[in-house]
C-alpha cells in the first residue's frame, strides 16, 4: 500500500454501504479512492482523473460499479473496461476498496457481482474475463464462485512491486484469465494441431458453442500480416494482438522483437487470431522463438484467439498459488510447454 497522505482520507468506518452503477458525481471520490491507495502515479489515468473517468464511463468504454455510504462517500470501486482486441469483450477489473472497509465486510465482491449484473443491460458487451492473481486464492475463489472457468495462465504477469508490500513476496505474479460468456456467437475455431490435447482440456465446459478444427492451411503467398503491439513500460509487459498472420509474420515479428528487447521488456503475450485457418502455422513460428502456450482466450477478437508467451528471465513458478486441482493441472500444462520452449533454446 502507498503511505501516500490521501492515506488518511478520513471516511468514518462502520457505515452502511452500498453498490450503485456510476453517476458523474461519483467522479472525484473514486479518483480520491484510487490515490489514497496507489499515490498519484497510479498508470491508468483514467481512474485519477475525474474528467476522464466520466467521458469513458459515459462512452461505455468503462462501466465502473461504485460503493458508497449513504451520504455518497466513495468506499469502492470496480469496473468493466475494454482491454481485449475485440471491443465487445470486456474486464472486470480496476477493483480498489477503502482502507477503513477492507477485512471481510464483501464490499470487493458485491462490486464484482453488481458488475456481471448490470453487463446484460449493454447490448455492445458479448464477454467478460478476469485476472485473478496466483499470489494469493481470494480472487480465483471469487472467480470461480460467480462463474468464471479459467482457460488461461499469464506468466509473470504483473511486476512485484504492486503486489510486495501486500505479501512480502519479491517474485512477479501470475495471473489466470478466466471468461464467462453473455452473447454466444458459434463459430470456426482453427487448433494448432501441436496444442490438440492442451486445447481439448483448456476449452472443457465452455459456456458457447464452437466448430473446431486443425489449422493444416499454410500462409498464404502475398498476404500481410495485421499486428497491433501494446506496450506497457511500467509492468515491462508488451501485448501484441496479431489480428491476421500474412506471408509476413515471422519477419515482422523479429523487427518488434528487436523493438521490445530494446525497451527491457520482461514478458512478451502475443495473441493468435483462431479464425484463421492457417494459425497453426504462426504457432510453430512462435515456438520456434521461444515462446510457450497460455491459453485460448474466448472471443479475444469476437472469434476466439490463443495466448503465446515468452519470460525474458526465469518465471517465479515456485510463488504461483491454485485454488484447486483444476487450476494445478492447467498451471502442470503451462509450466511443461514452457520446460519444452527452454529445451528447444539449448538445442
Amino acid at each position: 500500500m502507498s503511505t501516500d497522505s490521501n492515506d488518511a482520507w478520513d471516511i468514518e468506518p462502520g457505515q452502511d454501504w452500498d453498490v450503485f452503477l456510476f453517476q458523474p458525481e461519483d467522479a472525484e471520490g473514486v479518483s480520491r479512492l484510487f490515490r489514497s491507495v496507489y499515490g498519484e502515479g497510479y498508470a491508468v489515468r483514467t481512474y485519477v482523473e475525474p474528467a476522464m473517468l466520466i467521458a469513458e464511463n459515459a462512452a461505455h468504454r468503462v462501466i465502473s460499479s461504485v460503493a458508497k455510504t449513504p451520504g455518497g462517500e466513495v468506499v469502492g470501486h470496480n469496473a468493466l473496461f475494454n482491454s481485449a482486441a475485440h471491443p465487445g469483450t470486456y474486464e472486470s477489473g480496476a477493483g480498489v476498496v477503502h482502507q477503513a472497509y477492507r477485512g471481510g465486510k464483501g464490499i470487493f465482491t458485491r462490486m464484482v457481482d453488481h458488475g456481471i449484473e448490470v453487463a446484460r443491460q449493454f447490448p455492445h458487451l458479448n464477454a467478460v474475463f478476469c485476472e485473478p492473481v496466483c499470489n494469493h486464492l481470494f480472487s480465483q475463489k471469487l472467480t470461480d464462485k460467480a462463474g468464471f472457468p479459467p482457460r488461461a495462465l499469464e506468466v509473470d504477469l504483473i511486476p512485484p512491486s504492486i503486489h510486495q508490500e501486500q505479501d512480502g513476496r519479491a517474485g512477479r505474479v501470475a495471473a489466470f484469465l478466466v471468461f464467462r460468456t453473455f452473447r454466444p456467437r458459434p463459430h470456426t475455431v482453427y487448433l494448432p494441431a501441436v496444442y490438440r490435447d492442451e486445447l481439448d482440456f483448456l476449452y472443457q465446459g465452455l459456456d458457447d458453442s464452437r466448430d473446431f478444427r486443425i489449422s493444416e492451411q499454410g500462409i498464404p503467398a502475398r498476404s500481410v500480416s495485421e499486428i497491433r503491439p501494446q506496450i506497457f513500460d511500467f509492468a515491462q509487459v508488451a501485448r501484441v494482438a496479431v489480428h491476421e498472420v500474412g506471408e509476413d509474420f515471422a519477419p515482422t515479428l523479429d523487427r518488434l522483437e528487436k523493438e521490445l528487447r530494446g525497451r527491457s521488456i520482461h514478458v512478451n503475450q502475443i495473441w493468435v487470431n483462431l479464425a484463421c485457418p492457417w494459425s497453426g502455422q504462426a504457432v510453430e513460428i512462435l515456438r520456434d522463438r521461444g515462446y510457450f502456450l497460455g491459453g485460448p482466450l474466448p472471443r479475444w477478437f469476437d472469434s476466439d484467439g490463443l495466448l503465446m508467451q515468452k519470460i525474458l528471465k526465469r518465471p517465479n513458478w515456485e510463488e504461483i498459488q491454485v485454488l484447486d486441482d483444476h487450476y494445478a493441472e492447467i498451471l502442470r500444462r503451462i509450466r511443461a510447454d514452457w520446460e519444452r520452449s527452454i529445451e528447444a533454446g539449448r538445442s
